[in-house]
């Protein structure tokens, strides 16, 4: 494979690499739903790169077209995508909401007030 295929890869590496550094070291919890959307990109990219063929066309039958990309990978990212969005609206949704039960939204002090109620 030749050096401008694999630079997607890196990309996606390095993507993957962050949000999952973002989410295992953050404590605010808006942080770690950031984190969690840069690790899904890096997915999308990643699934994307490979449904993509080289000299592939789109699947329109037409004379001299041998060589035709599949559609299904990127329409089942647009369905992901939105999945996606809908389920960060969620995730702030919650955050709002545990911000006003707690009065933050530091992972840490959330843990420490419920240890205060059991006790």
């Amino acid at each position: 494979m030749e050096f401008p295929g694999l630079i997607v890869y890196w990309i996606v590496i390095v993507l993957m690499m962050t949000g999952f550094y973002i989410v295992i070291s953050q404590n605010n919890l808006v942080k770690k739903i950031v984190g969690l959307n840069i690790f899904q990109v890096s997915v999308f990219t990643f699934y994307i790169t490979m449904a993509k063929i080289k000299g592939g066309t789109a699947p329109i039958l037409a004379q001299g077209i041998e060589v035709y990309t599949n559609p299904l990978p990127h329409v089942l990212i647009l369905t992901a995508i939105v999945v996606g969005v809908a389920t960060t609206a969620l995730g702030l949704a919650l955050v709002v909401r545990i911000r006003d039960a707690y009065g933050t939204i530091e992972d840490f002090e959330i843990d420490t007030q419920d240890r205060e109620l059991e006790r």
